[in-house]
């Protein structure tokens, strides 16, 4: 097995910038409609050609594609144990490993002449203990059958060995930051929905000096077809599911089968503008978001129907496509939001004609390293919700903090 070179140096190669002008954000944060001025309140910005990704994206799709296959497997053989065994959390760490190792392999392979820097979720410290290597033979086993799938064995030389498989985990221990190019995965987004059969996401991103300019979302379980009528919004069903949403800077979302070779289709977040006919999405777990707020918000909007709740970055797909209308995410207090968790749905949804920002309408910063700096939460809707919903928010939040202090 050649080495596996981790950290190659993070510089972006001169050509992928088109060229550098002054320009100003039009006043939607997120959709960055940029204005050619001459003023001293403009700032300089590297305008990058979404043309200089084809490659970056190919390698993407291929390393994310190959992860969800992986954790399929795994959640296939999960949901066909015993009840005990499905409280074992021990599968979701086989997955959450294995997930991160193929992803981390492929793009090795796949852009070796680029720089490499990997921002994950997971390290091999607790891999590295006593006792742990039952567990590290069944990843490493279950790695090498994935990428022989792929016949990607043969092409990074060998059979990983286990201390292939460490190296490869470890190649994500990258701190990001403002400079450079770095990749950003979850390996599982939504392990309790993983757990549970329901939906999770392999996400996968890209920064370029700070800025989202790539993402894929591979969400296995999620229906080809919207979820916007479904009884059960986190259940696949019987339907045919395994979806692959991608995006690039300035190139628009485009979903495909997760596992065919089918047309993508080019998709667009929900026109709707009257806030009573939109419906929003939230977190399936109450630990991850505070239901009461966004009841509340959703109240002052006049929404209608009740929240679509489903686990993990499938919502942003989800919402790409147009399912919903409005994503709300207010965490407990005291919790930092890390990148991995939006990096990928982030320029999906944006990419789709969205408008992320946190609680105060601002851009999320993914230039500061691991974690989020946020006001409050995250919110997301399309351009003519923004405003309404912005409201809204700013609204319940100060009448909680009223009530709070009474």
């Amino acid at each position: 097995m050649s080495s596996i070179n981790c950290f190659r140096t993070a510089k972006a190669p001169l050509h992928t910038f088109a060229s550098v002008s002054r320009f100003r954000y039009s006043p939607n944060p997120i959709v960055s409609v940029l204005r050619r001025k001459s003023s001293p309140s403009f700032v300089t910005l590297r305008v990058v050609s979404s043309m200089a990704y084809e490659k970056e994206l190919d390698a993407a799709k291929k390393a994310a594609s190959l992860a969800a296959r992986l954790c399929q497997k795994v959640q296939k053989a999960l949901l066909q144990s015993d009840v005990q065994s499905k409280s074992d959390k021990s599968p979701v760490t086989v997955a959450d490993y294995g997930s991160q190792a193929v992803v981390s392999l492929v793009l090795e392979r796949e852009l070796t002449s680029e720089p490499f820097s990997l921002v994950a979720e997971e390290d091999s410290a607790d891999l590295r203990k006593d006792g742990s290597e039952d567990l590290l033979q069944r990843i490493t086993k279950l790695v090498n059958d994935t990428l022989a799938t792929e016949d990607l064995t043969k092409a990074i030389d060998s059979t990983l060995t286990t201390d292939d498989l460490l190296r490869a985990i470890d190649c994500g221990t990258s701190e990001g930051g403002p400079n450079g190019r770095h990749w950003v995965l979850d390996p599982i987004d939504g392990t309790k929905g993983f757990l549970r059969g329901d939906q999770y996401a392999v996400a996968l991103g890209l920064l370029e000096e700070g800025k989202v300019v790539l993402g894929v979302l591979a969400c296995p379980n999620l229906p080809l077809t919207s979820i916007a009528g479904n009884k059960n919004k986190n259940s696949s069903s019987s339907e045919e599911t395994g979806c692959l949403f991608y995006a690039t800077i300035g190139s628009g979302t485009y979903m495909q089968p997760l596992d065919s070779k089918s047309e993508p289709v080019k998709v667009h977040v929900s026109s709707v503008e009257n806030p009573e006919e939109a419906s929003f999405f939230e977190s399936f777990e109450g630990a991850h978001s505070l239901h009461d707020l966004s009841s509340s918000i959703a109240n002052k909007l006049g929404v209608k129907a009740p929240p679509v709740r489903i686990d993990s970055q499938a919502k942003y797909g989800a919402l790409s496509r147009g399912d919903g209308a409005i994503y709300l995410r207010f965490p407990h207090k005291g919790y930092r939001e890390k990148i991995w968790d939006h990096v990928a749905g982030a320029i999906v949804v944006t990419e789709a004609g969205g408008i992320v920002t946190d609680a105060g309408g601002k851009p999320l910063d993914f230039s500061k390293g691991k974690y989020l700096d946020l006001d409050t939460g995250i919110i997301v809707a399309n351009e003519k919700l923004m405003p309404l919903l912005l409201k809204a928010v700013r609204d319940s939040i100060a009448e909680q903090e009223k009530a709070s202090s009474l």
